[in-house]
């Protein structure tokens, strides 16, 4: 075998502060080998992207490396002087971020970036880093490379910011490059794109990969290797499909538990969230950092000393930080969690009826002249939404999901069409016009549970504010215990009242963010994106918690997302939208069936899933979705549609490019806006494939 390009051994990486020395990884240990890539994932804070800091020796004033070794192709970069680090970080070891605007300077054109790169690290002359430049823009995909270098970061969109970056860490042909969650930011469909992308440019220029994400799915789609940390330390590493398939260790078994693979179910199977929280660097047990939250915990005997990687019995490159790894039966169905009757919806509580929604835009003419054009941000959307049903709405970033939630809840106003809630019209009546009756019944979780809570009011003041302003109570005594209610109802401490959002984690003020919806007792939830911000771990539990309190109180949930993993998971029914019109809607589990619209299809196939056993097609959209400000003749999915041909084939003309198409009913509710004929939807056949064909979904 050869050597390794990236030798970690035994590193730890502490921070000072004014209260001391905070150790943020210890005993750290990792190899990539040549051509290969290794994926590191992990809850937020477990020390991942410090690694990654710590390879580049980017750990800031107060970070430091205080033992180990990082060996490049030998060299011990822990040692190596300023001037040799220089030449090598940038050009034989480059880096792309999660943003990728933290890496374009918003004050240059994209090209004079990229041409920085071989004229520093090479000598190249202005002309000659030009063209390579240009070349690597070929190679990341971008359409009209040479536009995309005479502009801005701003005027390009973040799939393609993204690949700027990418074409930007390999202008040098690097022999390791540093992925730290680049597609977290993305939508899905882009983000297959990208992960395709980095796969073919990793074997074209022989670079080496390190892949951190929590993304498991993701993990196994792109890397070759896998190490799981856990608060500071590597707790599992080995072969994928070693880990994948025979993990050992209890942390890597329960971040599996908490993702929706295909099978759960939140009635019959719903998913098993880690109990506890990730400790706190100053607050690690003694032992086994997992101990307290681990259902195979032994006193005594995990919690006596440090505990060292081990081999696992009869995998030679299968590594774990389980002292009883070869004891447990890791093949034993996890403590079955007892699952709940499912819930039979009742009558129509939301209506939207032919719902348009138009912005007027100014738009430069000429000098002093300015022509006013329209953006059509939703067009003919209807749906219904019933008591205690959940209502998922899909689909990429621009497709007006954000402002179909923004009329239901009043911060718009229609231009035409209806929302009816209960028998009242809401779609033309703005939230300030709306008063505190329909508000109550109408109420929101949304996406960063960071943005939603006032830093300098405590948790408990702020949910009484919203009791106070529903009127929920008559005195302050009595909205005290409502609030306090609610803490219990989100499954939080009573004591975090008095408590500041600054003290609490993700997690825990998303869940404030869920009392402080639910404590009007809401007809409708607006959920907009309420899990994405959050870990894998943390995610189960508070979509578990979303489920509960909707069944207790049987209130409408409208999910909005990109993730159709957790849509399959949770909603009753499924809306797909692109570029403001409904293309797909009826049941999971018809959606989620063939036939599908074509853009449904390939939402479903961008979508990775930690599995081994599925099998799914291999569906890449290209180009970017339309601007709403100018949206293609006829259908609107027909600049992307891989089944364009077909369709109009069948039709005989170019109906697609010229005609919009009918919402036609296919039975039992499933509706598609799709000009593809019947004969064509009969021989689809299924994205996704569990085990064989008879387990298709």
């Amino acid at each position: 075998m050869s050597d390794p390009i990236l030798d970690i051994r035994n590193l730890s990486i502490s921070f000072f502060t004014r209260a001391g020395e905070i150790p943020a990884v210890m005993d750290f240990s990792c190899k990539v080998m040549p051509g290969e890539a290794m994926g590191l994932v992990g809850e937020s804070g477990c020390g991942k992207s410090t690694v990654a800091l710590a390879i580049m020796r980017d750990l800031g004033k107060n970070g430091r490396i205080t033992g180990g070794e990082i060996l490049f192709r030998g060299e011990d970069l822990v040692s190596m002087p300023e001037k040799r680090l220089r030449a090598i970080r940038g050009s034989k070891i480059s880096m792309v971020y999660q943003e990728p605007m933290a890496s374009l300077n918003p004050a240059m054109k994209i090209g004079a970036q990229l041409i920085e790169v071989p004229m520093i690290h090479e000598g190249l002359d202005r002309r000659a880093a030009w063209g390579r430049a240009l070349d690597m823009l070929r190679a990341v995909r971008l359409p009209d490379p040479e536009r995309v270098m005479g502009a801005y970061p701003h005027q390009i969109s973040g799939g393609q910011q993204q690949r700027i970056v990418i074409a930007m860490a390999l202008l040098s042909k690097p022999d390791l490059l540093l992925m730290d969650e680049p597609t977290t930011a993305l939508d899905v469909t882009v983000e297959a794109g990208i992960v395709d992308l980095v796969k073919d440019l990793s074997a074209q220029f022989g670079a080496s990969m390190l892949f951190i994400s929590h993304n498991l799915g993701l993990v196994l789609e792109t890397c070759d290797r896998i190490t799981v940390m856990y608060s500071g330390e590597a707790v599992e590493t080995g072969p994928i499909r070693d880990v994948f398939d025979r993990m050992r260790h209890p942390y890597t078994q329960g971040l599996f538990r908490s993702i929706p693979l295909p099978g759960a179910d939140k009635t019959a199977r719903p998913l098993v969230a880690i109990p506890g929280q990730l400790p706190l660097p100053h607050e690690r047990p003694k032992g086994c950092n997992f101990g307290p939250r681990c259902p195979h915990f032994a006193a005594g005997l995990c919690d006596s000393a440090d505990v060292p990687m081990i081999g696992v019995i009869g995998e030679a490159h299968h590594l774990t930080r389980c002292v009883r790894a070869n004891e447990i039966d890791w093949s034993a169905a996890a403590e079955a969690r007892e699952g709940v009757a499912p819930v039979t919806p009742g009558e129509v509580v939301l209506k939207v009826d032919g719902l348009k929604k138009h912005y007027a835009v100014a738009a430069r003419k000429g000098f002093f002249r300015q022509d006013t054009r329209t953006v059509k941000a939703n067009e003919q959307i209807d749906f219904t939404a019933r008591e205690a049903e959940t209502v998922a709405i899909v689909g990429e970033s621009g497709c007006g999901k954000s402002t179909l939630a923004k009329v239901m809840l009043g911060l718009e106003t229609a231009t035409d069409g209806a929302v009816t809630l209960g028998n009242v019209e809401i779609g033309s009546v703005e939230v300030g016009r709306r008063g505190p009756k329909i508000v109550r019944q109408i109420q929101m979780v949304f996406q960063n549970p960071f943005d939603t809570l006032n830093p300098s009011q405590t948790v408990g003041s702020q949910i009484v504010r919203v009791l106070t302003m529903f009127g929920v109570g008559k005195t302050r005594a009595e909205r005290r215990e409502r609030m306090l209610t609610l803490l219990d109802t989100v499954k939080l401490p009573r004591a975090f009242a008095d408590r500041m959002p600054r003290q609490l984690s993700g997690g825990q003020k998303q869940r404030i963010g869920i009392a402080r919806a639910f404590a009007g007792e809401p007809k409708v939830v607006v959920a907009d994106e309420p899990v994405s911000a959050l870990d894998v771990s943390v995610q189960a539990a508070v979509t578990d918690l979303l489920m509960e309190i909707q069944r207790e109180n049987r209130t409408t949930l409208l999910f909005i997302s990109h993730d159709l993993s957790i849509v399959r998971y949770l909603s009753d029914r499924v809306v797909v939208m692109y570029l403001g019109h409904i293309v797909e809607q009826g049941t999971t589990d018809a959606v989620f069936a063939p036939p599908y619209h074509p853009y449904t299809e390939a939402l479903l196939s961008a979508v990775p899933i930690a599995d081994t056993r599925v099998e799914k097609k291999h569906i890449v959209l290209e180009g970017e979705m339309p601007s709403a400000m100018n949206p293609p003749p006829g259908c609107p999915f027909q600049t992307r549609c891989p089944r364009k041909a077909q369709a109009q084939e069948a039709a005989g003309r170019a109906v697609c490019e010229t005609e919009m198409p009918p919402m036609r009913d296919l039975g039992q509710g499933h509706r598609i806006k799709c000009h593809l004929p019947d004969a064509v939807l009969e021989t689809m056949t299924p994205v996704i494939v569990l085990g064989n064909p008879a387990d298709a979904a």
